[in-house]
């Protein structure tokens, strides 16, 4: 299947007015973006057609020689129930269109002087197939339990069950040709999703990728639309834009979150609209590119703000997929772990190092503020300090702030994720304040007092008389 071509399924236009055909393919082309298109002048072929491929719409016109639409109909329901149906005519005669939709037609139109509609109605019909053919898919993928196209997913390592539906997800609305919006915590792998969906619906279409973060609204307009020759001073030539590069694969956009009001209006018409128009031009072009978006901003509260569209948050929002930052997925750390270290020996050139039992300890002990980006440099880091066949924790320590300098100090601001120490009315002792320190990490560490020891910055000696004294409750 070409990546080019919309929809993926043919619409079947049957009329015995060849030129009706050719008009009709030209504007659905210009207005819509469809060019998938077969035509069909003898109305005694259709029913071998259908039975000979699969196709998203039948466009079919309701007076025609040998037979007509309206005997064709019912015969096209009962045959192929969830294939769509648009009746067309050059009189608008309204009980002609209420037999037809009593007849099973999912819409009617007069084709003479609705053009518009007409698009807009065929546009809608394959959305409505579009969501079935996602369910579908979705629904076979969570029974099968398996994923249809695994290599394009191979680089993201997950075991959590979230995780693995939110994956079938992204491979059920990959041939969908709606925007995606990915949002999660920086870190999480929202790139590396869109790339997935990218392999799975337009493998054969270019792959480009923007972070549009700090971009002028002038500059956002060249990059994703390009000039034409003379647009302003230093034009000598014209340039394509994004869009036009990322034709017929994906346009992945970073950072949505950042794009001032007047980009963003810009990006909804174009995603309206389907056109744009380079800059100093007058003639529009148009989009042939998936858009998919990502941001670790909160895109809710931003609108709430007045600092992002609600039109376009909604425009974008058709997909969503949320990405849960690693500290939920604490089931991922030893696979991920494992999948990194063989990743960097094999770029070090060195022997996969053995990771002590205590690590996937430590490693849960920590909240990973940077996610799984953060989980992969600390790997890589303990990988190009690896000597020995059993790998040190001591690069891990240090870049967690722990067991060198003294524990890592955490701020009190609820948006890094940590909770600062909190008192009542009454101030505990020193003793009861130390225990509870004490008590929570040992908790953490899952009882190793290496760890613990390491979490509070004294030695596993200090920790273990300590240790004793409360269990013997001496002062």
């Amino acid at each position: 299947m070409s990546a080019t071509v919309y929809p993926p399924c043919p619409i079947l236009m049957v009329d015995d007015e060849p030129a009706w055909l050719r008009s009709m393919a030209i504007m659905l082309e210009r207005l819509g973006g469809i060019g998938n298109i077969e035509s069909c002048s003898d109305s005694r072929e259709v029913m071998t057609r259908l039975a000979s491929r699969e196709y998203s719409l039948v466009l079919l016109d309701n007076i025609m020689p040998h037979r007509s639409g309206m005997e064709l109909l019912p015969e096209i329901v009962e045959n192929y129930p969830s294939l769509p149906v648009i009746m067309l005519t050059g009189i608008n005669q309204v009980d002609t269109a209420v037999a037809c939709i009593k007849s099973g037609a999912f819409d009617y139109f007069v084709k003479t002087s609705e053009d518009e509609r007409l698009v807009a109605g065929v546009q809608r019909a394959l959305r409505m197939q579009e969501i079935a053919y996602e369910n579908r898919k979705l629904r076979d993928g969570l029974i099968r339990g398996t994923l249809e196209h695994p290599d394009a997913f191979r680089d993201i390592v997950t075991e959590n069950p979230r995780m693995r539906s939110l994956l079938h997800y992204a491979e059920a609305i990959a041939g969908s040709s709606q925007p995606v919006l990915i949002t999660g915590e920086s870190g999480v792998g929202k790139e590396l999703v869109a790339k997935a969906i990218h392999q799975v619906g337009r493998p054969k279409g270019p792959w480009v990728a923007v972070n549009i973060a700090g971009l002028d609204d002038t500059i956002f307009a060249d990059t994703l639309f390009g000039h034409a020759r003379g647009a302003f001073t230093d034009a000598d030539h014209a340039r394509p834009g994004l869009i036009d590069q990322a034709r017929g694969g994906t346009l992945f956009l970073d950072e949505i979150g950042s794009l001032n009001l007047d980009s963003q209006a810009k990006l909804l018409r174009v995603l309206q609209d389907g056109e744009y128009y380079p800059l100093g031009s007058d003639r529009p072009k148009r989009m042939l590119a998936r858009v998919v978006v990502a941001t670790n901003e909160e895109l809710a509260e931003l609108q709430q703000q007045g600092k992002f569209r609600k039109d376009l948050f909604f425009r974008l929002r058709t997909h969503h997929l949320h990405i849960p930052p690693l500290r939920e997925r604490n089931g991922d750390l030893r696979v991920l772990t494992d999948h990194f270290l063989a990743e960097a020996a094999a770029e070090f050139g060195k022997v996969k190092p053995t990771p002590p039992r205590e690590l996937d300890t430590l490693l849960r002990s920590y909240d990973f503020p940077g996610n799984v980006r953060e989980l992969r440099s600390m790997v890589y880091d303990a990988v190009a300090m690896h000597r020995g066949r059993k790998l040190s924790m001591d690069a891990f320590k240090r870049a967690m702030g722990i067991g060198f300098d003294g524990p890592a100090v955490e701020s009190d601001d609820p948006e890094n994720g940590h909770d600062p120490i909190r008192f009542g009315g009454q101030l505990p002792t020193l003793r009861a304040a130390a225990e509870a320190l004490v008590e929570e990490a040992m908790r953490r560490a899952d009882g190793n007092q290496g760890i613990a020891a390491s979490m509070l910055g004294i030695s596993r000696p200090a920790l273990n008389k300590r240790l004793k004294k409360m269990h013997e409750g001496e002062d």
